[in-house]
């Protein structure tokens, strides 16, 4: 196992980060802790991966308005929020959608929707997503001992209360 976590860890990383990467990137720190990755590639591949996903989210909906509505169009509460959330908090809210689940991939097809700066949506998503691998990568590495000590006498509760925690998310989260 761990051979294929040398091998193929940082391939899967940076394919999971491209469409978000929280849970990638917890679980490649946790990996690092134990000795299997290292923990400065793993935030390095999922910054590079993540700030070329929103760019490429925000490019794609900037020169293909109708194929990015149809996206969007089954998302409607959520897209709302996300507008309602640009007009609030303008730029900064490039640094929160990191952060939320379910919005992660709405607010650059949202603002490259709009007539949003590409420039500036660049360096603000630049330095959220330094900041986001930075902060999620170094506290997973540290909580990394924590995980790994409960791991085998807990796994079965951990299973079932991540799986509880999913399914409730999920379920709120279709609600907005």
């Amino acid at each position: 196992m761990e051979d294929i976590i040398n091998q193929w860890g940082y391939l899967a990383l940076f394919l999971y980060s491209f469409g978000g990467g929280f849970v990638g990137l917890v679980v490649a720190s946790v990996l690092a802790y134990s000795g299997d990755l290292n923990i400065y590639i793993c935030i390095i591949v999922a910054a590079s991966s993540n700030f070329l996903g929103d760019q490429f989210l925000f490019y794609m909906a900037r020169t293909n308005k109708n194929y990015a509505k149809d996206i969007m169009r089954k998302h409607g509460r959520k897209v709302a929020l996300a507008h309602l959330w640009m007009r609030k908090y303008g730029s900064p809210v490039v640094f929160l959608q990191k952060y939320v689940y379910g919005i992660k991939t709405l607010i650059p097809l949202a603002m490259g929707l709009t007539k949003y700066s590409f420039k500036k949506f660049t360096v603000f998503n630049f330095f959220a997503t330094i900041l986001w691998a930075v902060i999620v990568g170094y506290i997973s590495y540290r909580l990394g001992e924590v995980v790994l000590t409960y791991a085998d006498d807990y796994k079965y509760y951990g299973v079932a209360i991540i799986l509880a925690i999913v399914l409730t998310v999920t379920y709120y989260l279709k609600k907005i």
